[in-house]
């Protein structure tokens, strides 16, 4: 056949540049399929030479999705290496932490279900492109437009009270956090009198569940087979009790059928996990060096984590983890549109945990900071909206940053996204290999169910577009798309 190419509208709703290629076999079948992450932007390099208190600032930079987590992820690093571990920071500078995580996770998974996701799961993948976005959303259900705008809104009015900017704020230093929280701050995030009250925001989170799960029971069949294959999970736990964790805790890894490969709290991430490289992507693929890289892969993120925990320690939150754990039989789910109702439900723990936390007079206290005993190395792990992330730094004598290492969210899905690109490939190509507006779609829905952030998962010189390719047996090119 000859390559041809056509070129369609830009890619929409994901945070990051990519491409795809797949491969057919010599009957026309897919053989294979690649997610390519083409950026490369060097932070683990460019950062090195700095002084370490810097880390906190300059990582975030990373992204302007979610650089709270980078910036918490860095500050908990950094902390060790002025000698204090997560338990030994002052119940104020914990709480504070905590609070301003749980406003970037509940701003960021608002974010996506709202903006990004909900596009799908209204309009359908054969919905045209111009139609497949929030403004669509906005026209015809202006009531979920405007409460996702608003739940945002309330997520990030708090990171702002907390770190003086929505984006890019300051809040954590070495050892704690360099301000308190204020009555009168305090007030304005439960009183409801200049913007939706956290009780609002609680009741909003469980209405937008109910919507998941009636979607749920119209769409089963659709939403429990796209993308579904099984998988590992790996997420943070409460180290006493096993609870979703979002902070600080262990790290907890199953299996698709529910076996235990991994329960950890040893922060010595090297000790268990190793990171493999290939030729066609700058992103890695980390895996459980004690399995292999065939079988130690995990996915991480909303569905992990709620494959991994316990329980949810906030009531209305654990009485949906119930419900949609019974939906599998209290076996692990694998199914990847399941991400979405996952996501809420960590929407809704957020909100509960906001409002405790308004509730605790700590977060008004004045013991900000502590020090221990300098040290030369320090690991943060944390989980960010997108899964677990993990910030390595070492420094000199001068507290110089000698080595960084970055293990991001993405990272650890990296594996995931490319078998969730080759079961769509699988299920739409095999009849007729072409490339077609709701075939790019689906490879689309499969990969934003994990709400990647491609250009903080790469170590972006200049801005790609997404690429899809297909090629047979020989390596020709038969057809391309580029967005």
């Amino acid at each position: 056949m000859n390559p041809r190419k056509i070129t369609i509208d830009p890619i929409t709703r994901v945070e990051g540049h990519g491409k795809v290629t797949i491969k057919l076999d010599e009957n026309g079948k897919v053989s294979d399929a690649f997610l390519h992450i083409v950026e490369f932007r060097g932070f683990e390099k460019f950062i090195q030479g700095h002084p370490y208190w810097e880390a906190p600032v300059l990582v975030q930079r990373l992204c302007g999705i979610c650089p709270v987590s980078h910036h918490l992820a860095a500050a908990k690093a950094i902390d060790q290496l002025v000698g204090i571990d997560p338990e030994e920071l002052s119940p104020t500078a914990t709480k504070l932490r905590k609070l301003l995580h749980f406003g970037q996770i509940f701003q960021s998974h608002a974010l996506h279900f709202f903006y990004l996701a909900s596009p799908d799961l209204l309009f359908g993948i054969d919905a045209p492109a111009e139609k497949r976005n929030i403004v669509a959303v906005a026209t015809e259900n202006r009531e979920l437009a405007k409460k996702g705008i608003l739940m945002r809104k309330y997520g990030q009015e708090i990171i702002k009270a907390l770190a003086g900017k929505k984006i890019h704020g300051i809040l954590a230093v070495p050892g704690g956090v360099h301000k308190t929280f204020t009555a009168k701050e305090r007030e304005y995030f439960l009183d409801g009198k200049e913007i939706p009250a956290i009780d609002t925001m609680i009741s909003w989170s469980k209405e937008i569940i109910d919507f998941m799960k009636s979607y749920h029971l119209k769409n089963s069949d659709w939403v429990d087979s796209f993308a579904a294959y099984p998988s590992n999970h790996l997420g943070l736990i409460d180290k006493k009790t096993g609870a979703l964790e979002l902070y600080d805790g262990r790290l907890r890894s199953i299996d698709f059928e529910g076996n235990e490969l991994l329960n950890i709290e040893d922060i010595e991430y090297s000790n268990h996990f190793k990171e493999a490289v290939e030729p066609w992507s700058y992103l890695k693929f980390p895996y459980m060096t004690k399995y292999g890289r065939e079988k130690g892969w995990n996915r991480v993120g909303p569905l992990a984590r709620l494959n991994t925990c316990s329980h949810i320690n906030t009531p209305l939150a654990e009485i949906e983890r119930q419900i949609f754990k019974a939906n599998t039989k209290n076996k692990p789910n694998n199914m990847t549109m399941h991400t979405h109702w996952a996501r809420l439900i960590e929407l809704l723990h957020c909100a509960e945990s906001i409002k405790e936390l308004l509730l605790d007079e700590d977060i008004m206290g004045t013991d900000l900071v502590r020090k221990g005993v300098p040290r030369r190395k320090g690991i943060g792990v944390i989980e960010a909206p997108r899964g677990t992330l993990i910030h390595e730094y070492h420094i000199d004598e001068k507290g110089l940053i000698t080595k960084c290492n970055l293990i991001v969210s993405t990272t650890h899905n990296n594996e995931a996204m490319n078998r969730g690109v080759r079961t769509v490939a699988e299920s739409v190509l095999n009849d007729k290999p072409e490339i077609t507006e709701p075939m790019l779609n689906q490879i689309e829905i499969a990969i934003r169910a994990y709400d990647p952030c491609l250009s903080c998962a790469t170590h972006a010189l200049g801005e790609m577009p997404l690429i899809v390719q297909l090629e047979d047996h020989q390596g020709n090119l038969i057809d391309e798309k580029i967005r």
